[in-house]
């Protein structure tokens, strides 16, 4: 018989739990054999499954049990947008009401998934429309990787092509969430889970020294590093917080980012029509990155949507992206121009802003 202490007990997530703190809930808590956990942990985040009853190989005690103290506390799709070009934006609704959002991108024969990990942005850069938001609070683990469950769901219910990589590129600065960033990428590996390799998870940040050394030393995921700035002085007017670490400091701590053989640094570079889009500037990021083991993202500023106001900045000629992006190859960094998808519905880069509905 249930006491009246375990009635009031708030019911665990099941969501929010590493693979080892769910071996000791199942054994501990639910009085299971540890063999159990094997089960559970396939049926969570392997097959996706939100209610109890359709745990086929669970002891029916077992399911009892979880019914009467654990959830599954998957996020709620409020709106779906989808963009000519493919793209999908989710609207999602947490368990205490707050709401992010995170992008499906089509890719050649599968998707790449935009997390966010931060319900808001404390970073404040002048070109993002997140971080117009503030920050309202961290993420936990299980609201990080249910966006992957989302996710999964919809393109499975809609005959789509399947969920390969991972972006934790939406909303917040994830390593300012770091503690559920690291269990979440530890989490992610689990091939019996969701098994999504550290080379297909790639963590975007303003660059924290200290966080980004705990996460070269957990080999958990690649760095995608905003820079979009070629010296300081730029780049903190356009970056204020972030720019509160010195440049020469920022880079000096990813020259010693533990890397394999043929993985290097991505310093994502945001082009703002006048503001640091000149050959000059190109001229100064090659001084700056010119011997490094790096590659480098242009981006053309995507600006916010119109019932937001006017924008700040504007996006870059096309003709002179180019010229841009011919000058850093001719100086032997490797360039792409990445494409901006989902501008159509407020989900290309720099434009999550709750907007969705």
């Amino acid at each position: 018989m249930m006491t009246a202490a375990a009635e009031t007990r708030p019911r665990t997530d099941l969501l929010n739990l590493t693979r080892s703190e769910l071996e000791a809930y199942v054994v501990d808590e639910l009085k299971q054999p540890r063999f159990r956990t094997d089960q559970l942990w396939h049926w969570l985040w392997h097959r996706g499954v939100r209610d109890f009853g359709s745990m086929t190989n669970l002891s029916k005690d077992m399911k009892a049990r979880l019914a009467a103290q654990a959830v599954i506390a998957w996020p709620e799709v409020d709106v779906v947008r989808v963009s000519t070009d493919g793209t999908i934006k989710l609207l999602l609704r947490l368990v205490d009401g707050e709401k992010i959002e995170t992008v499906l991108i089509p890719m050649a024969g599968n998707y790449t998934q935009c997390l966010s990990t931060q319900v808001g942005c404390a970073m404040a850069c002048t070109f993002c429309s997140t971080g117009e938001l503030g920050l309202t609070r961290n993420m936990t683990m299980g609201e990080i990787l249910g966006q992957i469950l989302a996710g999964r769901a919809y393109l499975a219910e809609n005959s789509l092509a399947p969920l390969k990589n991972l972006v934790f590129m939406g909303m917040g600065e994830p390593l300012m969430n770091l503690t559920e960033l690291l269990r979440s990428l530890e989490t992610l590996g689990s091939p019996e889970g969701i098994s999504i390799a550290p080379r297909r998870s790639t963590v975007s940040s303003v660059g924290i020294p200290s966080a980004l050394k705990i996460l070269g030393e957990s080999g958990l995921a690649v760095p995608a590093i905003s820079l979009h700035a070629p010296t300081q002085e730029l780049r903190e007017k356009l970056m204020p917080k972030a720019a509160r670490v010195p440049l020469e400091e920022l880079l000096a701590c990813l020259d010693r980012y533990p890397m394999k053989m043929r993985e290097r640094v991505t310093y994502e570079y945001i082009m703002l029509g006048g503001v640091n889009d000149s050959i000059a500037h190109a001229r100064q990021l090659v001084k700056l990155l010119g011997q490094r083991r790096c590659k480098v993202n242009l981006i053309s500023y995507n600006p916010p949507p119109p019932e937001t106001g006017p924008a700040r900045f504007q996006a870059p000629d096309p003709e002179g992206v180019l010229a841009f992006e011919n000058y850093l190859r001719s100086k032997h960094i490797t360039t792409f121009l990445r494409r901006s998808m989902g501008q159509d519905i407020a989900a290309a880069c720099g434009q999550l802003k709750l907007l969705a509905g």
